[in-house]
């Protein structure tokens, strides 16, 4: 079930509330607690205020046993509720941890089981980082695609072989089940949560308030179990694997398609019907995202940045840029290197 399904479900069953489970676990890293939190309650005030009878969040806390949690920050946190009387949530949110999750795991079997329990009744599951091993020693990730902290990813393979993991995505989501890499994707998680409930303005508000950044769609950053892009077009998969090793290319569709042995027409008929978007509007996006980052960790020119992704002609590049991105190539990079550098 996609998470538009899921709103639609809470909506008609409690228009009034929704109900947040937090989490929490000693170790845990506070941020992954707060960060939810804060960014919630802010697209809640910013929701209702432009929607009076938009849904409240009722958020609780929650742990394996009602008593104080010790952070790795040192800050401690006390549950509202242990497992046993916490409430059936819409949304529970599972923090990362600090190095090997395994210990702590085991000290949690009631919250193991309690994940499991609500997942089968119709909670959204959203875990963070290594947080993400409480989801898969509930049984949850058995056969579905997820994703880990980058630190954690070898271990998490030998542990959990049966779960599809992929380290490459910040971003997984299979059916009701959210997992985040980083605190960051956790970040982009939270937004596209805040849009299905309070629509995209609030969302909007809350992402530039809480990340100053240019970030990609939340859509274009995850790795969606069952969608459209995952095809089975070997002939396409060769073509996109190309485009992603030649990004200097400067090429034609039909130099493509007689490369690879095909027809203009039919390239570009196949290509749409696997990927949702024409090969132009693919390959522009690819050269677009590596243009980003080159700006972002590099120092070459504008002029060699274009050229490095294709485009001889520096004006038709940062025409091209602004009209995807609304921000010149130029302002993108101090935007981007003000973040990087930023003393915060």
């Amino acid at each position: 079930m996609c998470l538009n399904g899921q709103i639609m479900q809470i909506s008609s069953k409690n228009s009034d509330e929704i109900k947040i489970a937090l989490v929490l676990y000693d170790h845990m890293l506070a941020t992954s607690v707060s960060l939810p939190v804060e960014m919630l309650r802010a697209g809640e005030a910013a929701g209702r205020q432009a929607n009076p009878s938009a849904p409240k969040l009722d958020i609780q806390m929650v742990a394996e046993k009602n008593r104080p949690v010790t952070t790795r920050a040192l800050i401690k946190l006390l549950p509202d509720v242990s497992v046993k009387k916490a409430n059936l949530p819409d949304f529970a949110f599972i923090p990362s941890l600090w190095r090997n999750p395994r210990p702590v795991i085991n000290k949690h079997p009631n919250l193991v089981k309690w994940l499991n329990n609500i997942w089968h009744q119709g909670t959204t599951l959203v875990g963070g980082g290594t947080g993400v091993c409480f989801l898969a020693s509930a049984g949850l990730l058995d056969g579905h695609a997820a994703t880990t902290h980058w630190h954690y990813v070898d271990q998490f393979k030998r542990d959990y072989p049966d779960v599809i993991l992929k380290p490459d995505y910040f971003i997984t989501q299979s059916e009701r089940i959210y997992c985040a890499a980083s605190l960051n994707a956790l970040a982009d998680i939270i937004v596209h949560v805040i849009e299905q409930i309070y629509g995209k303005t609030a969302a909007n508000m809350v992402e530039r308030n809480f990340s100053h950044e240019i970030r990609r769609p939340y859509e274009e950053q995850r790795f969606l179990e069952g969608a459209a892009d995952r095809h089975s077009d070997e002939l396409i998969s060769q073509i996109q694997f190309w485009m992603r090793t030649n990004l200097q290319a400067n090429t034609t569709v039909n130099d493509i398609a007689l490369q690879f042995g095909t027809s203009q027409r039919t390239l570009t008929r196949r290509f749409k019907a696997a990927n949702g978007i024409s090969l132009i509007q693919y390959w522009q996006n690819l050269k677009l995202e590596a243009a980003r980052e080159l700006l972002t960790s590099t120092n070459l020119s504008i002029q060699e940045v274009a050229y490095q992704v294709g485009y001889q002609d520096q004006s038709n590049f940062s025409h091209l840029f602004k009209k995807a991105l609304n921000i010149s190539p130029k302002d993108y990079r101090m935007m981007a290197k003000r973040k990087l550098f930023s003393a915060n």
